[in-house]
């Protein structure tokens, strides 16, 4: 019998998309579906294919694709439109501020953006001609940033290296000939909340100023409830104001038939994504409510539920999620916190075992 997976060597350790080899990675990143067999086909399986197909299920639905969210829809909208508002500007060019408050899909949007645009420009530039491209760059704020450590994040991305005696002009004008030269078109900054209240925070702020000023390119920046911190106070964050569109990323609702509709397309996504011998199809979607009550509609915590409910369902060899089994998979502080808050109207939906 044909293999169903290639018999494969010792996998790399992956690397973070804060490194250009890691976020190319991450982009080409692709998951593949595995094969449903029939109770007989897996019978007819040698043992050991039968286990790295067990393990390559397990991989998948670790890494379960979500859907694409309100958020994300007009995140990438915005974004699609500004980088070609961008081009051909000298200054003053616009950006995205993505804010919410943890668990809501903030990471995921922001990268899914960046993801998109890469794809769109090596379909343009096919083969050799996009090689040297690298069209997106992906940076996270450290905690106590200084105006240094974020030019060597930036510099760390591009795999240049500076000795200790590397003055910040040296690491800032290299950086930006690396751009100019690789044809840089999009800037992602995750984390930006650390820079908000910090002592070097002011600093910080007007070296990404300076970097939006240098860079050929659109900035998208994404941070815990940054509106709520303070990032628009004062002269630095009037400007900012002035030049950043606001983006809110949320919990889902679930207070009106649309709403409802809304969180049960999302469920419906993800259980069509599910690759389980014995699921019935429809049993999340009959289960809507009960999940938005664990989730308190955290996006996040939604994902973490199902992906966590179908390796177990794997390992227990009952290939399919019940309310039963999703009962025992544990949430994240913030989602056990904040579901009874945002309990939904009772008579809607209600959950079946």
């Amino acid at each position: 019998m044909t293999s169903l997976l290639h018999d494969d060597a010792e996998e790399p350790v992956a690397e973070e998309p804060t490194t250009k080899e890691g976020w190319r990675r991450f982009v080409a990143h692709q998951p593949e579906a595995p094969a449903i067999l029939t109770a007989a086909g897996l019978a007819e399986l040698p043992a050991r294919e039968r286990a790295r197909l067990l393990q390559a299920r397990k991989d998948y639905h670790s890494d379960l694709p979500l859907a694409a969210t309100p958020t994300m829809r007009q995140l990438l909208t915005t974004g699609r439109l500004l980088i070609q508002l961008n081009r051909g500007q000298i200054s003053a060019r616009r950006g995205i501020i993505l804010s919410g408050a943890s668990g809501t899909g903030k990471t995921t949007a922001l990268t899914q953006l960046g993801r998109t645009h890469e794809r769109a420009v090596r379909r343009r530039h096919p083969a050799r001609a996009g090689e040297h491209r690298i069209p997106v760059v992906y940076v996270t704020v450290p905690t106590a940033a200084t105006p240094k450590i974020l030019a060597i994040e930036f510099a760390r991305f591009y795999g240049i290296e500076f000795g200790p005696r590397a003055t910040m002009p040296d690491i800032v004008n290299t950086v930006c000939t690396v751009a100019a030269r690789t044809h840089l078109e999009l800037v992602l900054i995750d984390e930006i909340h650390n820079i908000i209240g910090s002592r070097a925070g002011a600093e910080v702020s007007d070296q990404l100023k300076y970097f939006a000023e240098r860079l050929p390119a659109t900035f998208a920046y994404a941070g815990i409830e940054v509106e709520e911190q303070g990032l628009f106070a004062g002269p630095r964050g009037r400007q900012i104001a002035g030049r950043f569109t606001l983006i809110t990323s949320a919990p889902f609702d679930y207070g009106t038939a649309e709403q409802r509709d809304a969180w049960r397309a999302l469920v419906a996504t993800l259980e069509q994504a599910l690759r389980l011998h014995e699921h019935r199809p429809g049993t999340l979607v009959e289960l809507a409510e009960y999940l938005y009550q664990r989730t308190g509609g955290m996006i996040g915590s939604l994902s973490q539920l199902v992906r966590g409910a179908a390796v177990v369902a794997i390992d227990e060899e009952t290939e399919r999620v019940t309310q039963d089994l999703l009962d025992l998979i544990p949430l994240d502080h913030a989602a056990t916190r904040t579901a009874p808050a945002r309990r939904p109207r009772s008579g809607t939906g209600k959950a079946k075992r």
